[in-house]
């Protein structure tokens, strides 16, 4: 069965069957269990275990699972079906455990377009969880700086809240392909900050024409959130915060039982020039 993956040590195309990913060279790259397949080569891991590991993957995996960013989810399912021709391909780069990959999915699905849809992310604990959410797409343990796919192989790519990995975005997208890049709002959880930092501050909000891609629009997501309990120990536990907060911010934190946080997103839609 064809893939839309490439081999990341020749570059091959690769064939699926049955428990594994190979390429014409011989090399072959074993399916786990739940369906993703590891594209990382050891020569191009930074840390033992890159990415998020299992606490943030879960962390967030409950947090989205409860509905707290469907608005950002709907408006990016919209956002596809208006740019993705049928039987094209999309690719999520950095799809994290997969909650708008699987939305992107289903919408597109749904509405007859036959879509092939490939997600990637360094992170193995977060690729787990997004190859059970998507079980009829191609999940990879991979670089979005070293993508496994072929140059003009995708219609639409999504980037939501990953690193902006412009060459091999130019590189994998069409002429003519969509772009649709996800960054915080400049109010995105400023109630959370206010409460780790003394001195917070609002995310920096800019429109950046990059070289290869035209700008269509700057779409905004903003709306209120009542975040409690668990699920407010998870969100903090999902962000960059949790890493970098003094202690005194994180223990105010924990001692609330609620907080009413502003979601706060803008998606940035390219088209990939010819």
């Amino acid at each position: 069965m064809e893939s839309l993956f490439c081999c990341p040590v020749c570059g091959e195309a690769l064939g699926r069957a049955p428990g594994r990913y190979a390429c014409p060279n011989g090399h072959s790259f074993d399916t786990a269990r739940e369906g993703y397949v590891h594209l990382l080569p050891a020569n191009r891991k930074h840390a033992k275990n890159p990415g998020d590991d299992g606490d943030m993957a879960a962390a967030r995996n409950r947090f989205l699972s409860r509905g707290y960013y469907a608005p950002l989810r709907d408006r990016l399912e919209g956002l596809a079906l208006a740019r993705f021709p049928a039987g094209g391909a999309a690719l999520d780069a950095g799809c994290g455990e997969g909650y708008y990959t699987a939305g992107v999915w289903e919408a597109l699905d749904g509405a007859g377009r036959a879509p092939r849809l490939a997600g990637v992310d360094l992170s193995k604990p977060s690729v787990r969880l997004a190859a059970r959410r998507v079980p009829r797409g191609e999940l990879a343990v991979a670089s979005v700086y070293h993508l496994p796919l072929a140059d003009g192989s995708v219609d639409l790519l999504l980037d939501c809240f990953s690193p902006l990995a412009l060459e091999e975005y130019r590189r994998v997208l069409r002429p003519g392909g969509a772009f649709l890049y996800v960054v915080p709002g400049a109010e995105h959880l400023w109630e959370l900050k206010q409460v780790l930092y003394d001195t917070p501050y609002y995310n920096k909000e800019e429109d950046i024409p990059y070289e290869g891609f035209s700008y269509e629009s700057v779409e905004t997501v903003k709306y209120p959130m009542d975040v409690a309990g668990e699920d407010l120990a998870d969100l903090f536990r999902m962000t960059p915060y949790y890493w970098r907060t003094p202690r005194a911010g994180a223990a105010r934190l924990a001692a609330l039982e609620g907080l009413a946080v502003t979601a706060d997103f803008r998606i940035h839609v390219f088209r990939r020039e010819g």
